[in-house]
């Protein structure tokens, strides 16, 4: 092998650790399940959201939720987390996630977003599974 090929090799496999080590969930959340968590304490609004979690890290972003954002886990100790992330234009943000319970959380979350601050605490619960989205088949 020429010295450039091991080079590309070598580059290949860190980059795939890095991918399946991003999959992974943090060791802080887990017990904690994806699911239909209802979120309570979210700027501008007076009863809670429900949302559909597959990837739990997901909630570090809420006030990005549907934004392409990129997460980086800065602390992942005992049953709390820090996540920054960022998304573009969009804003960025810094997030602690503590698990309260494996079915609660709290997520205390500060940043920019479309171009004003914002700083709060959100209360999150898992209320269930995800609705299938599978249509029944009739016979």
């Amino acid at each position: 092998m020429t010295r450039f090929t091991c080079f590309l090799a070598g580059g290949a496999a860190i980059a795939a650790a890095f991918a399946v080590t991003a999959a992974q969930q943090p060791s802080a959340l887990a017990g904690v399940q994806p699911g239909l968590w209802e979120i309570s304490g979210a700027a501008g609004t007076k009863s809670p959201i429900r949302q559909c979690v597959t990837e739990l890290v997901v909630l570090a972003e809420f006030e990005h939720r549907g934004r392409a954002c990129k997460p980086k886990i800065i602390s992942d100790r005992g049953h709390s987390m820090i996540v920054e992330y960022s998304c573009g234009a969009a804003g960025f943000g810094r997030s602690r996630l503590d698990v309260i319970t494996p079915r609660s959380l709290r997520i205390d979350t500060q940043g920019i977003s479309e171009q004003l601050p914002f700083s709060y605490v959100l209360q999150a619960r898992r209320v269930g599974d995800c609705a299938s989205t599978s249509t029944p088949s009739s016979h």
